[in-house]
């Protein structure tokens, strides 16, 4: 598993290589709109500014210089920009 920094309106958040980049944002506490999970709605649209991804095949459109974050992995460090401010949250660490 490759680590990656996914910077996604300016805040940069880790990431790998082997999961889409809803979930990976999700999980990073960044909680970007969304719908369908699948690539149908085209919810999860955003600009890549630059890295590359790969996407998988959804019906949603998209533009050139846009994906999809639900069916997009990235392959390098990546910058990305929604056409909004993602609500984060706060993840709690568990101390033992």
């Amino acid at each position: 598993m490759t680590r990656i920094t996914i910077e996604v309106n300016g805040l940069e958040v880790g990431g790998n290589t082997h999961q889409n980049l809803l979930e990976q944002l999700e999980s990073a506490g960044v909680q970007p709109e969304y719908q369908c999970r699948s690539g149908l709605c085209g919810a999860c649209r955003c600009k890549l500014n630059h890295g590359s991804v790969t996407q998988g095949d959804a019906m949603a459109f998209v533009m050139p210089g846009e994906i999809l974050a639900c069916q997009s992995a990235p392959q390098t460090d990546i910058s990305i920009t929604f056409d909004y401010q993602p609500a984060t949250v706060k993840k709690q660490v568990n101390e033992a």
